[in-house]
């Protein structure tokens, strides 16, 4: 299972971004998806989930500004971010948990970081 991330980039404080991650492989069946972000001297933190079925679990941090959702062949994950802060500057990876594939079943799958910086 490969994961593409993509959308990061150098914002405002209050600004907006879409961050897009696209799962590839032997895919049978994947059921969760989810960014987690680490910030510089930080340990990886989650940011929001999403399982197959559209429900979403948010880091009180982000609630009421990011939101996740997937595409319509659930191979795609996006996390809208509003009104950003220079607290959210981090190192945003994507992840797919609880992943069928032809070959059996893996849990927490990476994609390489995309990087969001918010300049205050």
């Amino acid at each position: 299972v490969q994961l593409q991330a993509s959308g990061g980039g150098l914002v405002q404080t209050g600004g907006s971004l879409r961050l897009s991650c696209v799962a590839s492989g032997s895919i049978v069946k994947l059921n969760d998806m989810g960014w987690y972000r680490q910030a510089p001297g930080k340990q990886r933190e989650l940011v929001a989930t999403i399982t197959g079925g559209g429900v979403a679990n948010y880091v009180d941090s982000v609630k009421g500004r990011f939101t996740i959702s997937r595409g319509n062949a659930k191979r795609t994950v996006y996390l809208q971010m509003n009104a950003l802060k220079p607290e959210d500057t981090a190192v945003y990876y994507c992840n797919a948990n609880r992943v069928v594939t032809s070959t059996g079943y893996g849990r927490h799958y990476w994609g390489k970081g995309t990087l969001v910086t918010v300049s205050s």
